[in-house]
């Protein structure tokens, strides 16, 4: 899993059947790099079954855990937002 903010929506009006109905969002994912030293962002586009809004800290899993989504098993999907973060503690 990952964090992520989102920055955008993204329409597609043409897509699988398996597609239909789902929502897709932006998502800007900042990775610390193998040099522990520099940060990269990245973004995504992920699958929404949350109803994230714009601006949001966003929990997404990427990779086959993100296929696992109700009623959508089948879909060609490789990142889920999962969860909306409320808070974010770090010591």
């Amino acid at each position: 899993m990952v964090i992520g903010e989102v920055v955008g929506n993204l329409w597609s009006t043409k897509k699988v059947d398996s597609l239909s109905g789902a929502r897709f969002l932006l998502v800007n994912v900042t990775d610390q790099r193998v040099d522990n030293q520099n940060w990269q962002t990245r973004q995504i586009v992920a699958c929404d079954i949350v109803g994230a809004g714009f601006g949001e800290k966003v929990l997404v899993v990427e990779g086959s855990g993100a296929r696992v989504v109700e009623k959508k098993s089948r879909a060609p999907i490789d990142a889920t937002v999962i969860g909306i973060i409320d808070s974010i503690d770090e010591r």
